[in-house]
């Protein structure tokens, strides 16, 4: 599904680290956006290259919340960038306007195409959340709140 939606290379999440140095030639890479954090955290910092790699944390669905040893991010000059949406909007509600104004278009076109895993009723919202806990998503899942 990643390939699908325009990825160029895809890695497992088992042995992901060594699977990224093999693809980079030891570089890593530019970018890490980690929805997961817990375990996989620090692998996901050692994947970055050296020299201005970028860890975007954006929540802790691995249930332990990691800690950062900032001499690390000295030594290999990468830093870390917490993405919490909720906590942007409420600092900026206009925000929240003019980006929506600028995604719709590209919605409307289907340019941005944001794959859909499943589509829930309202009446099914604990499957749904089942769904999600279970990591059976590929992809958006929805809940139908009108018919």
């Amino acid at each position: 599904m990643a390939r699908s939606v325009g990825a160029h290379e895809v890695v497992r999440v088992g042995g992901f680290l060594d699977e990224v140095r093999t693809l980079t030639d030891g570089r890593g890479v530019d970018l890490v956006i980690d929805p997961v954090g817990g375990e996989r955290f620090p692998d996901s910092l050692r994947a970055l290259r050296h020299g201005g790699g970028r860890l975007l944390v954006l929540g802790f669905a691995g249930r332990g919340i990691p800690t950062v040893k900032v001499n690390r991010l000295l030594l290999t000059n990468t830093s870390v960038l917490g993405v919490g949406m909720d906590e942007y909007w409420r600092q900026d509600p206009e925000a929240a306007r003019v980006y929506w104004h600028e995604l719709w278009p590209l919605l409307k076109s289907g340019r941005l195409d944001p794959p859909i895993s499943s589509v829930f009723p309202l009446e099914q919202a604990s499957a749904a959340l089942k769904h999600l806990d279970q990591r059976e998503a590929l992809g958006r899942t929805l809940l139908q709140v009108r018919i």
